[in-house]
């Protein structure tokens, strides 16, 4: 399978099934769709593909440059670097029969918030039922949980993750030291994390953040007009102007590393690339702005009427992102971040975050459940901290979500790097796992295309 596109004035190939990428002249980039169906009938000899790429094409070069383009494009073949197999639908049948073990958790440390983000999935951190804070103890059955069910994996995730998980922060310093009491005698390693508005940061929690917090989420939208109307205080009034100066010191902080700010999008600003400037330009390196997920009939909604906008605004931040880094101002933007050398295990190529599997979340009293967000569906009511796993049913159903398993992921270039997209996602507009968000699919290629073409004018030496 192969994927061309041309991009800030690259012509770029990419072979989807061995993820070799290829910037290509004029003519190669025209002769490769031609050589493509022939290769794939089984015809192998030189003469024989020139000649019929000669009588299919209408381009304004001379046989000799035919010649030369089929002589590299089958050399390109010929080191299965185009037109290579897809070697891994096998693999991915044998998913289902792999042994679980969890690697990760989400604590939702706060089902409270002291925010009330329009856009929020959380329901104000409510997640549509009923307020409450996780007690020391459930936490630190979620631990054993967790390191019990582990296997003989040594490194472990923790999330703290809310609503805002600060307003339970003495919680949060227990369960990372009853943490820390366990990975010894274990022989395992926690990496915490934490997720957080910023409105209750101080120098205190910091002190403590950079010292236990492999990570650090800082939830800003850029623009102060553009996060002030989506992530208000109860009482309707900005927090932009409160967390800025913090956010801020967090980055320094760690040395613009292990962090990033992280926003979103809406219809309201679908001029989001200024948004990541503005965080670029108040001096964030580590900058995550993505689309909102919400229902058409919310006013703020993306649809596929702004996907045209939205597309050209990733070409925009793309373009300029190169000026910026030729300038010697350059910055991280995550949804740009790929790895075309190595990439991730072949397993998470083909079934992604491990939700309801790897990945688990828990409530504030011990539910668990295959992600932050299903919490509050019961349907997906996994278990709890106490019994343990008591639907295996809906994790044999997760362990056999991949992206051989839905339809519109088959036929998709970037079904390897999206690994399939949400479940949750893909439920709740479809009803099902094992569908696929379709605005966020046409979003997600675009990211893709533009990740690529910035390795493409690193490689090209353009910065």
């Amino acid at each position: 399978m192969i994927h061309q596109y041309k991009s800030n004035g690259f012509n770029i190939v990419l072979d989807v099934n061995s993820g070799s990428v290829h910037v290509v002249d004029d003519i190669v980039y025209d002769v490769i769709p031609l050589v493509e169906p022939l290769v794939s009938e089984g015809i192998k000899d030189p003469d024989t593909i020139q000649a019929a790429v000669v009588h299919l094409s209408r381009l304004s070069c001379s046989q000799e440059e035919i010649g030369e383009a089929v002589g590299e494009i089958l050399e390109l073949a010929s080191a299965g670097q185009l037109f290579a197999p897809d070697v891994y639908e096998d693999y991915a049948a044998g998913l289902k029969d792999r042994d679980t073990v969890v690697k990760a958790l989400c604590l939702h440390i706060a089902h409270d918030c002291n925010l009330a983000c329009r856009y929020c999935f959380a329901g104000e951190g409510e997640y549509h039922g009923r307020r409450a804070l996780m007690t020391p103890e459930t936490g630190k059955k979620a631990l054993d949980f967790l390191v019990e069910n582990s296997g003989n994996r040594v490194n472990l995730e923790v999330d703290f993750f809310g609503g805002e998980p600060l307003m339970n922060w003495d919680t949060v310093k227990e369960l990372v030291e009853y943490g820390r009491s366990l990975e010894k005698p274990h022989n395992k390693r926690f990496r915490f994390t934490l997720t957080t508005n910023g409105v209750l940061l101080n120098d205190e929690i910091l002190e403590f953040a950079n010292r236990e917090m492999a990570n650090i989420v800082l939830s800003i939208d850029g623009r102060r007009e553009v996060h002030d109307r989506m992530r208000p205080f109860r009482g309707g009034q900005g927090s932009y102007g409160l967390i800025v100066p913090k956010f801020l010191k967090v980055a320094e902080s760690r040395g613009q590393e292990r962090y990033y700010v992280r926003g979103t999008f809406t219809h309201n600003n679908l001029d989001f690339s200024k948004d990541v400037l503005h965080l670029a330009d108040l001096g964030f390196k580590q900058i995550s702005v993505e689309p909102v997920v919400a229902q058409p009939s919310d006013d703020y909604a993306i649809t596929e009427a702004d996907l045209a906008v939205l597309k050209e605004e990733y070409d925009k931040l793309a373009s300029e992102m190169i000026e910026r880094k030729k300038q010697g101002k350059g910055f991280n933007f995550f949804h740009f971040m790929i790895d075309l050398s190595g990439g991730p295990c072949v397993a998470k190529k083909l079934s992604g975050c491990g939700s309801g599997t790897e990945y688990l979340a828990v409530t504030p009293w011990g539910d668990l459940y295959p992600c932050h967000q299903f919490v509050g569906n019961e349907k997906f009511l996994m278990g709890n901290v106490d019994e343990g796993i008591l639907r295996e049913d809906i994790r044999e159903e997760f362990k056999c979500c991949n992206v051989y398993a839905k339809e519109k992921c088959r036929k998709c270039f970037a079904r390897f790097y999206c690994s399939g997209g949400c479940a949750a996602n893909s439920y709740n507009f479809h009803g099902k796992i094992t569908d696929a968000y379709d605005v966020g699919c046409e979003l997600e290629r675009k990211r893709v295309e533009c990740a690529i073409m910035l390795k493409a004018a690193e490689a090209m030496e353009e910065f």
